[in-house]
């Protein structure tokens, strides 16, 4: 019976000492809308994971990774797109805001400068 006992109570500290490691949920704090954006297109990244940037006076959108090849050959040109602009506030490990990720879908290319 004692070693029933001590093999639970290991088990409860050991099942104790790994609930901080799941974590809480994160709430989805993404927001979609239909948006017009005009700025320098520009690639960022590593060769592993290149990333298409739209660089307004103010703000960065991000292409989507299956929107990349509609603007990969207007490299350092301004251009004026319309897509579906998702954004999503980043976290850093410990709770902190890490800034704002505008990502755009559905890119329809308007002008191209």
């Amino acid at each position: 019976m004692s070693n029933r006992l001590c093999l639970f109570a290991v088990f409860l500290l050991c099942v104790t000492m790994l609930m901080p490691a799941l974590g809480s949920k994160e709430k989805d704090t993404a927001a979609s809308n239909v948006v017009q954006v005009s700025g320098t297109v520009r690639l960022v990244g590593s060769s592993l994971f290149p990333e298409i940037v739209i660089t307004g006076s103010e703000k960065e959108w991000y292409a989507a990774k299956e929107e990349m090849a509609k603007l990969v050959d207007f490299q350092h040109r301004v251009v004026t797109v319309e897509g579906e602009e998702t954004v999503t506030e980043l976290r850093f490990a410990n709770g902190l805001p890490a800034g704002t990720r505008r990502e755009l879908r559905n890119i329809k290319v308007l002008s191209i400068e």
